[in-house]
């Protein structure tokens, strides 16, 4: 820690060598300082890279503009820049240019599945709302490079009132994501608009906020920030810390001030060649997580939006990870490692198969240590039909809006459906028969 006091010292003298010391801890400050050129970079950090390099480094911006709040930019260790993880999920590189043949500008087709402005509606009971297109800093593995630095489209009172009225409109909603951009990088009074309107449809039961500020910039998150958010209950937030060495005295302040404020807290990292694709890591960072009341949420596979190859792992790195930590810590210390599906598809759980087979009467599992155990199936039970009805069913639902519908393979499972198989649209044996037809 020692290391880092010293470094930000040295990064906020060389920013502002006037007023350093009043100005380090506040956030604006630090939005108006953002790094975003090479030779500003290289001053801060205190390093000088080879005009091969530089040349090279520039070309990626000119493509994927750079933002870095001096306070991440302080946690490199300059020394060894090259190997440092937040470095490499800071500052450009060559590699961002390499487009591979699966690279997609909109991998999850966010802008296909959004019903309104500013909404993605992608799964039954909940919506993403893009509240921000801003970041304090631009992330190198970001999925929404497409939209990285477009400071145009921020969006209006007007236009994020398209995007409530949707939500409003929509009564199977029921839980809102705010994302971006950031949100944490509106002003609290915008922040405090949008979640007061939230707060006021019957049927929003749950309000989630997705930033990184407690990563980036721990410093936005204000006591005038935590009080006003106190006052939107229930609310959560998601985080991403990628490392431990991130996990600052200050993030832990941070954290600490949101965790106090009764606002549950999980962290969303995504898998990173170079950065923290070793199992070891992982769990340190988990570790660090939940001592800090941050319960670990997803691990994701790196998405395949362009400019991403070189971050990308194979789902088998992922697989080792997860085997390193189910039964080797606590469960709430072990996130779920998904891929979220290009296509708009959705996240999609992948984990080792501990199901080693499955009979009749019995299903043989294995634990983490390699243990053949089996569970033996119960003889008599009797399966309950349910036909949907809730209103009418034994099991003692009395919900007033119990109105149920099967999407997808549930479909499939359900006794109130008559659905046998689902058949992807551009089936070719379907397509022959009605040809024939």
């Amino acid at each position: 820690m020692q290391r880092i006091e010293e470094q930000q010292r040295q990064v906020a003298r060389r920013v502002d060598k006037e007023d350093w010391r009043n100005n380090w801890t506040d956030w604006k400050w630090h939005v108006r300082h953002s790094v975003r050129d090479i030779k500003s970079f290289e001053k801060l950090l205190g390093v000088e890279f080879p005009d091969l390099e530089r040349r090279a480094f520039s070309r990626t911006v000119d493509k994927f503009p750079m933002s870095v709040t001096p306070y991440y930019l302080s946690l490199i260790e300059a020394d060894d820049y090259e190997n440092d993880p937040v470095f490499r999920q800071a500052f450009p590189s060559p590699h961002e240019l390499e487009i591979g043949r699966f690279d997609m500008k909109d991998p999850l087709h966010e802008d296909k599945d959004s019903p309104a402005e500013g909404i993605t509606h992608r799964y039954p009971d909940r919506v993403l709302f893009h509240v921000s297109n801003l970041c304090s800093m631009y992330c190198r593995h970001c999925t929404r490079k497409r939209k990285v630095g477009d400071v145009d489209s921020v969006p209006s009172k007007k236009t994020l009132q398209k995007g409530i009225e949707y939500i409003r409109n929509t009564p199977q909603v029921r839980d809102v994501l705010l994302s971006g951009g950031d949100p944490l990088m509106l002003s609290d009074e915008r922040l405090d608009w949008i979640l007061g309107e939230l707060r006021a449809i019957e049927h929003v039961d749950v309000v989630r906020i997705g930033t990184r500020m407690p990563v980036v910039l721990p410093y936005r998150v204000t006591d005038d920030l935590v009080n006003m958010l106190k006052k939107h209950h229930p609310l959560w937030l998601n985080t991403h810390f990628n490392h431990p060495r991130e996990l600052t005295d200050t993030s832990r302040a941070a954290l600490a001030k949101l965790a106090n404020a009764g606002i549950p807290l999980g962290n969303q990292s995504v898998l990173l060649a170079g950065v923290n694709d070793c199992p070891r890591l992982i769990k340190t960072l988990n570790h660090k997580l939940v001592k800090n009341r941050v319960r670990p949420y997803y691990l994701y596979q790196c998405d395949l939006s362009e400019g991403l190859t070189h971050f990308r792992t194979p789902v088998g790195k992922g697989i080792e990870i997860m085997e390193s930590l189910r039964g080797h810590t606590s469960g709430f210390a072990v996130p779920t490692y998904v891929i979220d599906a290009p296509g708009g598809g959705g996240k999609i759980p992948v984990m080792p198969n501990y199901v080693v087979s499955w009979g009749t009467n019995k299903v043989i599992l294995r634990n983490y240590e390699g243990v053949i155990t089996t569970y033996a199936e119960p003889k008599d039970y009797e399966a309950q039909y349910c036909d949907r009805n809730c209103d009418d069913c034994n099991l003692q639902l009395k919900e007033e809006d119990a109105e149920e519908k099967c999407v997808g393979i549930e479909k499939l499972l359900s006794d109130s459906d008559d659905t046998q198989s689902l058949t992807p649209i551009d089936n070719d044996r379907i397509g022959r028969r009605t040809d024939a037809a």
